[in-house]
């Protein structure tokens, strides 16, 4: 897990930045999250790419099952070759389906869980030194989680006897910035540090509860919506990896968002969001008839340019011939005619 402890450290410069800007936990996780999705915006117009040329190339798929239904292997063998032929690789979507996004993710969750180190970037000698004792003391040690230190150490910088422990770690202007980190965690009364298994299923008494409700809700339109666009666009259901990932995400996301801190959650549901926004924009300006005629549009202009760069020999034995180099046709000279003769 180092390496997505290192992508969170790096995902943490721009979280952390975003905050500076706001000054507010929650609406620098919105504004984190549209620099991701404006930074992978182009990854996505190449699926939207990908997605046109599988849709022209449908028909010629639809007649290899029917011509190869009943032998799977020359089918796929077919396929492959179909694919080779065409550029294109069944598998290319799944890296923005469901490869970046969980990458994305599991960088979020260790700036989340780590804010001292990975977001805030405090030297990771003091923090550790600072957890390790206050495992030790009485009242404190006995309730503090350890795995979520970083996070315990944000609670107790809001209250007076924390900062007095914490000022053997730390100075003065490191607790400003870990007070002010720690007070800004709270949306509309929610502790975004909080975990919703904490308190239970009543969401009067547990009002974390509503973050991985959501999450199954958003996730679940999302995911709706764009297998309609699937449809639309290529005139099949998804397949493969993404039919997976139109199945598995709604209810990983509320597995995930239940059990780990609400601001992961809470990123999954902006993040969702804000990906349905993107499909739609996509499905506007970036439909399979408007990608499909600029790529035909694309392919006469080739070959207009082609035909133009061909030179063609003059061949004095075929007869009629229309196509001649001017160059190379041999050029008729008056002086030469005899008069009263025609050729």
């Amino acid at each position: 897990m180092d390496i997505f402890n290192f992508i969170g450290s790096l995902l943490g410069y721009v979280l952390y930045f975003c905050f500076m800007l706001v000054r507010n936990y929650a609406w620098a996780i919105i504004l984190f999250t549209i620099i991701i999705k404006a930074v992978v915006f182009p990854t996505s117009i190449k699926q939207q790419r990908t997605m046109a040329r599988n849709a022209r190339m449908s028909a010629k798929q639809m007649e290899l099952r029917e011509k190869y239904g009943n032998d799977r292997v020359k089918m796929n063998e077919e396929m492959q070759k179909l694919y080779e032929k065409e550029g294109i690789s069944p598998t290319s979507g799944c890296l923005t389906t469901m490869l970046l996004p969980m990458i994305l993710l599991l960088g979020v969750y260790y700036s989340v869980i780590n804010p001292l180190t990975n977001t805030i970037h405090l030297a990771a000698e003091k923090v550790n030194s600072c957890i390790s004792y206050l495992n030790t003391l009485p009242g404190i040690g006995t309730s503090f989680n350890n795995f979520y230190g970083q996070i315990e150490i944000l609670k107790l910088s809001q209250t007076n006897e924390g900062v007095t422990f914490l000022g053997n770690y730390f100075n003065k202007g490191e607790i400003a910035q870990i007070n002010e980190f720690g007070s800004s965690c709270n949306l509309f009364g929610l502790d975004l540090l909080g975990r919703p298994s904490e308190g239970g299923f009543n969401p009067f008494t547990n009002p974390l509860i509503l973050i991985p409700v959501l999450c199954l809700v958003s996730s679940l339109v999302a995911q709706l919506i764009t297998m309609r666009f699937q449809k639309i666009n290529t005139g099949q259901q998804p397949m493969g990896c993404m039919k997976f990932a139109f199945l598995i995400m709604p209810l990983f996301s509320v597995y995930i968002s239940y059990s780990v801190p609400a601001a992961v959650g809470y990123y999954w549901i902006i993040s969702t969001l804000l990906g349905l926004a993107q499909s739609i924009v996509l499905q506007k300006f970036y439909n399979v008839d408007i990608m499909t005629a600029k790529s035909e549009a694309q392919r006469v202009a080739l070959l207009q340019m082609n035909e133009k760069n061909v030179k063609y020999e003059y061949n004095p034995r075929v007869r009629n011939s229309n196509v001649v180099n001017n160059i190379n046709k041999p050029k008729n000279n008056p002086a030469k005619k005899k008069s009263g003769k025609k050729k």
